[in-house]
């Protein structure tokens, strides 16, 4: 999908400047008086919207795994929470029959190359005789078929041991990839068919977060799109995410459609199953003011407050603004009245200020 390109306007000369004579002011302060505060600029953003959807943690591998022959189980390696390898022997089942098929059919197979060695001997002896005429002709011949039929019979039969031997080790069920046994559906002991499930494994490599997204905001989610995600096993941890797959397939019941988030980050504490909190980072129009939410100090009256710095007679004095918030982002806050992009906005030390206290502006932070 593309996506547009807007300018957004940077602080106004006249705002540096005013934010220059401040550090100069709070330089000359008295540390005594003023309260030391850290301030940053109010940033001019493209204006965005947040989309807060539920998701879950899915395993790109999931197998019902099966025994490729029917047998008794004989012994179960593994149990519900255990994490296995590929490769890793998860169920065995008996293998006698099996051992004596193989058995069996090396017996055959040796038998087979025994005569296939006298039948050639015969042959050799038969192409001498038959230049001094001690034997016909059809003598030589026949031997000569009988070479060609007991090599095809030792064929046969190599075949017939390859197939004996795979089945053998099919009385195993292998790990086909990476994960953890989800659930144990057998025990030793008991008759399976092929086919019959005998574990649950899901796989714990190329985790992804399924989240099903309402459809008329399908052309609003791209893989430019912003995302955040909070895991409810870990509520206090953010991470940031991408979009890796849109599927345009709508669910006619629900009216949703599916995006796969992932998490490269918090790949080691996902597990399938978790649910998960997913934010998008919509673009809308516009431009938007944005501050930290440290910035902002809930009044008594209910409304939300920001306090700036400003320059009274060369001292630097907090000055309290009335704002409106609008939209929320991952860690800053649209703010759609009642502030000026590039305006000092207090950050720490806002706490306990009065209007027109002196401040001691002790740090300006990095931009957002």
């Amino acid at each position: 999908m593309p996506s547009s390109t807007r300018k957004i306007p940077g602080p106004t000369l006249c705002a540096t400047a005013a934010l220059g004579t401040l550090l100069f002011a709070t330089a000359n302060a008295r540390a005594d008086e003023a309260v030391p505060v850290r301030v940053i600029e109010a940033a001019a953003a493209e204006a965005a919207e947040t989309l807060r959807l539920t998701g879950t943690v899915t395993a790109r591998q999931r197998a019902q795994l099966s025994p490729r022959v029917s047998g008794l189980v004989k012994v179960v390696h593994v149990d519900a929470g255990d994490v296995v390898k590929r490769g890793d022997v998860l169920v065995e089942l008996d293998r006698t029959l099996g051992e004596l098929a193989v058995r069996r059919a090396e017996a055959a197979l040796s038998e087979a190359r025994t005569q296939l060695a006298e039948a050639r001997r015969l042959q050799s002896e038969a192409k001498e005789l038959v230049v001094d005429n001690f034997i016909p002709e059809t003598e030589a011949r026949a031997r000569g078929a009988n070479v060609e039929l007991t090599d095809a019979t030792a064929t046969r039969l190599e075949v017939e041991l390859r197939e004996a031997v795979e089945r053998l080790e099919r009385h195993a069920v292998p790990a086909p990839f990476a994960g953890v046994i989800a659930s144990k559906q057998t025990e030793a002991g008991e008759w399976v068919e092929t086919g019959t499930p005998v574990v649950e494994l899901v796989g714990t490599e190329g985790l992804r977060i399924d989240v099903q997204a309402p459809q008329e905001r399908f052309s609003d989610i791209d893989a430019d799109t912003r995302v955040a995600v909070r895991l409810d096993g870990h509520p206090r941890e953010e991470w940031s995410g991408r979009v890796g797959a849109v599927v345009p397939v709508n669910d006619p019941g629900a009216r949703t459609f599916l995006v796969r988030v992932l998490v490269d980050e918090a790949a080691e504490f996902l597990m399938p199953g978790m649910s998960a909190e997913v934010s998008f980072a919509i673009r809308g129009d516009g431009v938007a003011v944005t501050v930290p939410r440290d910035a902002l100090v809930r009044a008594p009256d209910g409304s939300d407050r920001v306090w700036i710095v400003a320059s009274d007679d060369g001292a630097a004095r907090a000055e309290p603004r009335t704002v409106r918030i609008g939209r929320s982002l991952a860690e800053t806050v649209e703010v759609v009245d009642g502030l000026e992009p590039g305006l000092p906005v207090v950050v720490r030390g806002n706490e306990s200020l009065r209007e027109g206290q002196a401040v001691q502006i002790v740090e300006t932070a990095a931009e957002m």
